[in-house]
């Protein structure tokens, strides 16, 4: 199933094999298993009531954790198969690179980030890690979906090194990803393989353009303010002259479309190039560069770079999406609070985990039940905890 791929892309058969051993798979690649475990957790279909941007849409067409991430996989998938790397592990990088995630957004993960300050902070890179290893308890033999060592790295390390070299201290990570690396090298001062690199980057082509797409579409700002990104208000006003006629619905999608079909065809290009410069050999050699060899050209890093200034200041910090946050921020804190006063108000399974734990235990704990929570579960406990806890004054 290798044949076909680049020289220096990941093999399956030369995988470093799983944590807890298991026989091969007589259907099944390692890295295709890995996919299929993701798809079928739990935290996976969690994704479908977590936010991107909005707290708990009303409308059903804003994007959603779950639909981004599939989002994601389709890009991915589209440049690993160009790039002749591995699709399925690009798949399954893709299709985990949120499982971490807390409800509502980033307000969720910086409220709880703040409540575990005392006790090693949160950072949903850490927390996806906890879930893959961790969290998900389904399987006889282990804890977590106990992924390839692959699709571990490339997880952990999907932005880049962690550690500048050896000797490196533990204190400068987060906590999950400290301990687990004393327990198995995930080679954290060195890029991850080409795959991870595919997934990171098609993450962010994803969700700048789907969030501009939902921003155009909950009216936080017009095409007409496009303007403000030199390429994106050209690609918009080309494809409203082209097509004069057309509906708004069909202007929007048309011309998101193209401006992410530029940013792909922009990667194959640079990534072309840095290939060429550097003539791995093999994915060893592409952990060893010193600099990612998936990547945008320096003309289209400007262009990514205006786009996401548009974005923070015209939607991430608009003053109802900034309302929504504040009061998600609120719950999240409140919520950590009263579990930690009280594991009585936890869940039963969650209780009698609790009962042996220290402090700092005790509060990660609770950071992973309050991270695995949809958007729509959060703000039920915050109003039944809040009106009981009124009620007992």
């Amino acid at each position: 199933m290798s044949n076909g791929l680049a020289p220096y892309a990941t093999r399956w058969r030369e995988s470093r094999g799983r944590l807890h051993p298991e026989p091969d798979s007589e259907t099944r690649t390692p890295f295709q298993r890995d996919r299929d475990r993701i798809v079928h957790s739990t935290a996976f279909r969690r994704l479908k009531h977590k936010t991107q941007v909005f707290v708990s849409p009303e409308g059903d067409h804003f994007r959603t954790r779950l639909t981004h991430s599939l989002e994601v996989s389709q890009i991915a998938r589209t440049m690993a198969r160009c790039l002749r790397l591995d699709e399925d592990l690009a798949e399954a990088l893709a299709l985990a690179h949120d499982l971490g995630h807390t409800p509502f957004g980033h307000a969720g993960e910086e409220a709880l980030d703040e409540a575990m300050r005392p006790w090693g902070g949160f950072d949903h890179n850490d927390q996806t890690l906890r879930v893959l290893t961790r969290l998900e308890q389904h399987y006889a033999e282990f804890d977590g979906l106990n992924p390839t060592w692959e699709t571990l790295e490339g997880v952990v390390k999907h932005n880049g090194p962690l550690v500048d070299g050896e000797p490196w201290s533990e204190a400068r990570l987060p906590p999950t990803i400290a301990a687990f690396g004393a327990v198995w090298d995930l080679e954290l001062a060195s890029w991850p393989g080409p795959e991870a690199q595919v997934a990171a980057i098609a993450d962010d082509i994803a969700y700048d353009h789907h969030d501009l797409d939902d921003g155009l579409r909950a009216g936080l700002f017009t095409i007409g303010e496009l303007d403000a990104v030199p390429h994106v208000g050209a690609v918009f006003r080309e494809v409203a002259s082209r097509y004069a006629n057309a509906e708004l619905r069909r202007i929007i999608h048309e011309s998101v479309r193209r401006l992410i079909g530029a940013m792909v065809h922009d990667v194959l290009d640079e990534t072309g190039r840095r290939v060429a410069a550097a003539a791995p050999g093999h994915v060893a050699d592409i952990r060893q560069l010193g600099h990612p060899v998936v990547a945008f050209s320096g003309a289209m890093r400007e262009k990514d770079r205006a786009l996401k200034d548009f974005l923070f200041t015209n939607m991430y910090r608009h003053r109802s999406v900034m309302k929504e946050a504040d009061e998600a921020a609120r719950m999240v804190q409140a919520l950590f609070r009263w579990f930690m006063a009280d594991h009585a108000l936890l869940p039963a399974e969650w209780r009698q985990a609790a009962r042996p734990c220290d402090e700092a235990s005790a509060a990660r704990l609770v950071a992973d039940y309050i991270a695995g929570m949809t958007d729509r579960y959060a703000m039920q406990r915050y109003a039944r905890l809040k009106n009981h806890l009124s009620s007992e004054k």
